[in-house]
């Protein structure tokens, strides 16, 4: 057993739920991520480019799939487990997974998350962004803002040898201060050699809860905040989107992180 191994048996062997080592990136790996996270971050940046009111999610998907073959990437989301585009585009009162669609124009007043996932020489990368159309009611912008504090706090969280449950627990904490809810049934995932992969990242659970973190770990912070009710439900004809279940606004940020042995390293976002 080499350091590492035995400070995770000792954490173990106290009860604590500890990451397999297989989940650990390699220096190696980790260079080779950071290439496909570079142009995850880049295909976000053109979307952020030329995403405007009167244009539809089709041409979205259009942008997406565009630019991130002609730098030599594959959209991760194309044809995953049969999902037909290569981006998701979640309008406001979607949560996740939304299709895009040549019938769904953008409008002034719209919230939409925008949802990158990238392989490039088969590693994976993965955020979102949310995107205001036009002018904001107070209400949306005021999600938004909640939204992208409870990322940050989450972020602030991420610290080697503390735990997944810490990360949670700043994110539930400061949506409810704010009167919103956090989706408890979706969450973050690990990624870099899939594109789904252990640990599953709650942000409802408790402080001091979940897997120690540890560095080499790679994974999404990505909390659903919804207006109302954390409750949901999926499109029975697409059997993807997915919708709040009282019709309230729903905004998510993703950011990938990799935990280091200093703090958190944002890859994408």
């Amino acid at each position: 057993m080499d350091k590492l191994d035995i400070k995770l048996w000792s954490l173990a062997a106290k009860g604590q739920i500890v990451p397999d080592r297989s989940m650990l990136k390699t220096s190696e790996q980790i260079k080779a991520i950071k290439k496909s996270a570079a142009l995850n971050t880049a295909v976000l940046d053109h979307v952020a480019e030329h995403i405007h009111a009167g244009m539809n999610t089709a041409q979205i998907d259009r942008l997406v799939y565009d630019f991130t073959v002609q730098h030599g990437g594959i959209p991760a989301p194309l044809n995953y487990e049969g999902f037909p585009k290569s981006v998701c585009t979640s309008v406001n009162n979607v949560i996740c997974h939304g299709i895009p669609d040549e019938q769904e124009i953008l409008k002034d007043g719209d919230i939409i998350n925008v949802d990158v996932s990238t392989i490039l020489d088969g590693y994976y990368s993965d955020a979102s962004r949310m995107f205001a159309i036009g002018s904001l009611s107070p209400r949306a912008s005021k999600l938004l803002r909640v939204t992208q504090e409870c990322v940050e706090r989450g972020l602030a969280q991420a610290k080697p040898w503390g735990h997944l449950g810490d990360i949670a627990y700043a994110i539930w904490t400061h949506a409810q201060r704010n009167g919103y809810s956090v989706v408890e049934e979706i969450g973050g995932h690990g990624i870099g050699l899939e594109f789904h992969e252990e640990p599953f990242v709650s942000y409802v659970t408790p402080k001091g809860s979940e897997m120690v973190l540890v560095p080499g770990m790679m994974f999404t912070i990505e909390p659903m905040i919804n207006e109302g009710s954390p409750d949901f439900y999926i499109d029975e004809d697409n059997g993807w989107t997915v919708y709040t279940i009282d019709d309230g606004l729903s905004a998510q940020i993703e950011y990938m992180v990799l935990i280091t042995e200093t703090g958190a390293e944002v890859l994408t976002k």
